[in-house]
């Protein structure tokens, strides 16, 4: 009959100890029937969940999409889940169950922003969430642990202390007393980074919260240090491994591993300090609005957050495999995109160096590797790129900033045909935001430039971390 079905598989010899969760699923029998195929010789009563024409397949990246979801269906059945579940070992990444899973569990993210979370860790393991107080940052980053890991002993929150003036909060130190001991730091964030180095194969989060309380210069340096230059922490100077009790051996040196990532929590307000330059250049920065209607829908059904618990632990790997792949992308509109930019923000001294520019196509390539429904949204790539990795480092007075972000605005709209903007547009690019909307290509860059603007001219000075 030439197709190919995916179905909940239910015996028809064996009377069912559970049932599927499915609402009014069709069975196979009932299939064939409508569609006046003779009755099957087998899983007549069996539900279906997708036909496919045998001369028209998805790809294999879409049948593995499909296949997982019905695995993941299977897995919260309840009694089996568990045995089942440590058979279970490998399952591709993918997001969409992540997305369903803070749905039902109370919290609400965009599908972009879950991209754009995952595939900036996957780039590169440092990366800041910025924007309102209490608008889900903190939430996010311990949600993807909680969901991707196996164990609560890969991640940590450690809450940075504004007293933090040098790197034993993280790393501790040698005990002066007795320099055979080791003491290991109260919120584990050394023993996180020992575990990590002995377990590759598994994803490790530190999540550092409020990480801007303090000179991020001051406590953050070695890991600064090491994310660039590959070396190692270096701990202490004994050859043999000093004792960190709890039967920990702290060794005298420990590298970065590929599988370790630290997300940091930042608001700003007159409480912190802002980042320097060479922090935000090494890390992509998301930032966290919340908009009228997505606050109506809080407020309109009030909702309890649970926790997340290990329900994509079989994904760990490969999204450890997804960060260590060293894959770049650099299309011809990749390029032409970061060559204006980069020649407006040299105007005020904001301009990027080698390392962001291969940041950025290494980001460009990762977004289709943790989701490939960007594979051709070039724009929508480029505009996350941009808002991310360019516009954080801008800040300024009226005069400085003005010409440089009219400038930026414009490269936000279209470049040929009906999106083009004329030269009246250019001009008045601010003034007619509202007429010209149909012809923008980079929506969330534009949409911050605009909110840097209008900032500007209120205050007098703006930067990228107060619009």
């Amino acid at each position: 009959m030439n197709i190919l079905i995916l179905a909940y598989g239910r015996s028809e010899t064996n009377k069912p100890k559970t049932e599927w969760n499915i609402n009014d699923g069709q069975s196979i029998s009932n299939y064939f029937s409508e569609n006046n195929f003779e009755k099957p010789e087998r899983y007549g009563d069996s539900h279906v969940y997708k036909v496919y024409d045998i001369s028209d397949l998805p790809n294999e990246e879409k049948l593995d999409q499909d296949l997982n979801k019905i695995i993941e269906k299977y897995l919260q059945l309840g009694n089996i889940e568990v045995e089942f579940k440590k058979s279970v070992s490998y399952m591709k990444l993918n997001l969409d169950f992540f997305e369903e899973h803070c749905r039902v569990s109370g919290l609400t993210y965009s599908a972009q922003l879950i991209t754009r979370y995952v595939a900036s860790l996957a780039t590169k393991p440092f990366v800041l969430l910025s924007g309102l107080s209490g608008s889900g940052k903190t939430k996010l980053a311990q949600a993807f642990a909680q969901w991707i890991c196996e164990s609560e002993e890969q991640y940590c929150i450690v809450p940075v202390g504004a007293d933090w003036t040098n790197r034993e909060p993280l790393l501790g130190y040698v005990n002066a007393l007795k320099n055979t001991e080791y003491i290991l730091p109260e919120n584990k964030a050394l023993e996180l980074v020992i575990k990590a180095n002995e377990d590759t194969e598994n994803p490790y989060f530190l999540i550092l919260d409020e990480m801007n309380l303090s000179h991020v210069e001051r406590y953050f340096a070695d890991f600064l240090s090491v994310m660039e230059s590959k070396d190692k922490f270096k701990l202490h100077s004994s050859d043999t491994p000093l004792d960190g009790g709890n039967g920990i051996k702290v060794k005298k040196e420990y590298g970065w591993p590929q599988n370790l990532f630290v997300v940091g929590t930042v608001n700003i307000d007159e409480t912190t300090y802002m980042f320097s330059p060479k922090v935000l250049d090494r890390a992509n920065v998301i930032e966290f609005r919340i908009n009228a209607k997505e606050m109506k829908s809080y407020l309109s059904e009030p909702r309890i957050v649970k926790d997340l618990n290990g329900e994509g632990k079989g994904m760990g790997r490969s999204f450890v495999e997804i960060s260590k792949g060293a894959t770049k992308a650099n299309p011809e509109e990749l390029s032409d995109a970061l060559q204006q930019f980069f020649i407006e923000l040299k105007e005020i001294g904001a301009e990027f160096g080698y390392r962001t520019a291969s940041e950025i196509q290494t980001l460009f390539s990762k977004i289709d590797s943790v989701n490939p429904e960007y594979a051709n949204k070039t724009n929508e790539k480029i505009d996350i790129a941009i808002m991310q990795k360019l516009l954080p480092k801008l800040h300024g007075s009226r005069n400085k900033l003005i010409p440089v972000l009219t400038a930026l605005a414009i490269l936000c709209y279209g470049k040929k045909g009906d999106k083009k903007l004329s030269e009246a547009d250019k001009k008045d690019v601010f003034k007619k935001r509202g007429e010209l909307k149909e012809k923008r290509i980079y929506l969330i860059s534009l949409e911050k430039i605009e909110r840097m603007y209008d900032n500007v001219i209120t205050n007098g000075f703006t930067s990228y971390a107060e619009a």
